[in-house]
């Protein structure tokens, strides 16, 4: 009788044991399956939206804070990337630089290049200034530099409106965030090892994406808030010597050139002659020759006559 309850008990033991097991099993199995079904489905969405962004999200989505679309952004939260090409002459090229970069400073702007050239031949110089302005500072600026000091030869202002890709990276920036949290919510509940480890490379893939919109977007926030102007500076510096100078200084200045040009002159006529002395002789001779022919030739038939 007791050895048939020990068996008895020993069969209810065994099979508890093997129903664990199979609990166990199996929620693991569902557990991977799961992460394996939602990241089919949240590949196909990514593709999904990927391929047109204007179609609905899906309810898990919806459930996100919205972006607003490009259409619904006010004038004044657009993204505008403006960048101003100008060129001005002047007399004083390093005042009028020295003038700019401290109309910069004050309209709270910053100097990304400035250089200068001078041109020895033409006796003229020329200055490149390259700065980057707060948008809300832009036009008052422009205005300062188009009315300040010099003669302003040409001003070109265009504008890049980038409001679209910036919503469309903040909208795909949304969705990769979504992902992410998933990811790591698998991650957490994940056992195996092989589970882990293509979690991990999913999950590294859509923080680098994050990463890489983000970095866009920060790119094209700091080229709408802070506008790009590029100015050239001309000097026109007319030189007034010879009019500074009185009449003695210019009747001494004309003797001498008078002077220099009869030396000059008078040289060349030597140069000529002494560089063609033997063809000179030579024609000399012959003419001699000649004359002597004519003059005989000449008395002979006055004697006939």
């Amino acid at each position: 009788m007791r050895s048939r309850l020990f068996l008895l008990l020993c069969f209810f033991l065994i099979l508890l044991t093997s129903c664990d097991e199979r609990s166990d099993s199996s929620d693991q199995s569902n557990s991977v399956s799961s992460y394996q079904d939602d990241k089919t489905t949240i590949q196909t969405e990514d593709s999904r939206e990927m391929a047109d962004s204007g179609k609905e999200q899906t309810e898990q989505k919806a459930e996100e804070t919205e972006v607003p679309k490009a259409d619904t952004y006010d004038v004044d939260q657009r993204k505008v990337i403006y960048t101003a090409d100008t060129r001005i002459e002047v007399k004083d090229l390093q005042k009028k630089i020295a003038t700019l970069e401290s109309l910069i400073i004050d309209y709270n702007g910053y100097i990304v290049e400035s250089s200068r050239s001078n041109d020895t031949e033409e006796k003229n110089s020329t200055g490149f200034i390259t700065a980057r302005v707060p948008q809300t500072n832009f036009k008052t600026f422009m205005d300062e530099v188009e009315s300040g000091e010099g003669k302003l030869l040409s001003n070109n202002i265009s504008g890049q409106d980038v409001t679209e890709e910036y919503v469309d990276l903040e909208s795909r920036l949304q969705s990769k965030k979504v992902v992410e949290k998933r990811l790591l919510a698998f991650m957490e509940q994940a056992e195996k090892t092989e589970d882990l480890l293509a979690i991990s490379e999913d999950l590294a893939e859509v923080q680098e994406e994050i990463e890489q919109i983000t970095g866009r977007m920060n790119y094209l926030q700091n080229k709408a808030d802070l506008a790009t102007v590029h100015i050239e500076i001309q000097e026109n510096n007319v030189s007034l010597e010879d009019g500074d100078l009185n009449t003695w200084e210019a009747t001494k200045q004309q003797f001498i050139k008078s002077i220099n040009f009869l030396l000059k002159v008078i040289s060349n006529v030597f140069v000529f002659i002494a560089g063609n002395m033997p063809v000179l002789i030579l024609i000399s001779v012959l003419g001699w020759l000649g004359w002597i022919f004519i003059r005989k030739w000449v008395k002979q038939n006055h004697k006939e006559k």
